[in-house]
């Protein structure tokens, strides 16, 4: 139960900086490290946070650790990824899959989907001690569409943690856009978002 708990915390904590943080300080051991390249989205591309710059660590292969929740699971280690934070808790990350079509892409992003659409039962189901609550926020006409979600959770420990996130694909590529901070969906800064999402799919190409 406590190696359960301590999973949900941390993949919880990747809605916020502390994850963000944490990652970003230790690039080498998340991965190889890669020059940043087309497609993922610069600290200024983010919605802008009331009190704080945003800063973003290397593009690196593989997985981030910890996996986000709801999509985790699903993402390959062909993916690449990039994490972003502010000064105050708030985080976010860019996960990019390139596949080998244009069928599988669009199969991989319905999956994420799935994820996202059935995430707040499942997060219930395997963590009674999380409530969980989701939004669907609509589609996006960029590229091959995108699609974004609003995840909130609270715990018995004290948590209250809002996470927007999208799926996007241009082609063979797909993306996954994360953001979070402590709250509740009030403090969700959905038309922000969408923006960021345009834009990280727009850059996909």
């Amino acid at each position: 139960m406590y190696d359960r708990a301590r999973r949900l915390r941390l993949a919880v904590a990747a809605l916020t900086a502390g994850a963000a943080l944490a990652l970003a300080g230790v690039p080498a051991a998340a991965g190889t490290p890669r020059s940043a390249a087309p497609g993922f989205l610069e600290p200024s591309e983010l919605p802008p946070h009331p009190s704080s710059d945003w800063y973003a660590g290397p593009v690196t292969a593989g997985q981030p650790d910890p996996l986000p929740i709801c999509v985790g699971d699903a993402l390959p280690s062909i993916a690449s990824h990039r994490s972003y934070w502010t000064e105050y808790d708030t985080g976010a990350l860019q996960v990019t899959v390139v596949e080998r079509s244009t069928r599988r892409a669009k199969e991989f992003a319905a999956l994420l989907r799935r994820d996202l659409a059935d995430c707040a039962r499942k997060l219930m189901k395997q963590y009674p001690d999380i409530t969980a609550a989701q939004k669907y926020y609509g589609r996006l006409d960029v590229e091959e569409g995108a699609h974004v979600y609003g995840i909130h959770t609270a715990s018995t420990w004290g948590a209250s943690d809002i996470g927007l996130f999208a799926v996007g694909r241009d082609g063979r590529t797909v993306t996954v856009v994360q953001w979070g901070q402590m709250g509740t969906f009030e403090h969700a800064q959905v038309a922000d978002f969408r923006a960021t999402t345009v834009t990280a799919v727009d850059k996909l190409n």
